[in-house]
């Protein structure tokens, strides 16, 4: 399944590949407070579709919008940016 060139693309890290051609990406963003100015982390979960189940935790992966494969799973990865240490 190839992305279509117009669709979002995230870069995040795999936290979780129990599930069968599916795996948990933690995108992580800085935003500034609209009142003390102070910048904070915020992460979000994202599901994406791994047909090939290659992904291992801590891999930093980039993953592209697709059509909802399931109820949460709307996304696909597109590729491995970066292998983790552990095996």
């Amino acid at each position: 399944m190839e992305p279509q060139k117009n669709k979002k693309t995230l870069v995040g890290t795999v936290i979780s590949n129990k599930m069968e051609k599916t795996i948990v990406v933690s995108i992580k963003r800085i935003v500034k407070h609209p009142v003390y100015g102070k910048y904070i982390n915020r992460t979000s979960k994202c599901y994406a579709h791994d047909s090939q189940n290659q992904c291992q935790i801590g891999d930093v992966v980039r993953i592209a919008e697709s059509r909802p494969m399931s109820r949460k799973k709307r996304w696909i990865l597109q590729e491995v940016l970066e292998r983790s240490i552990k095996s």
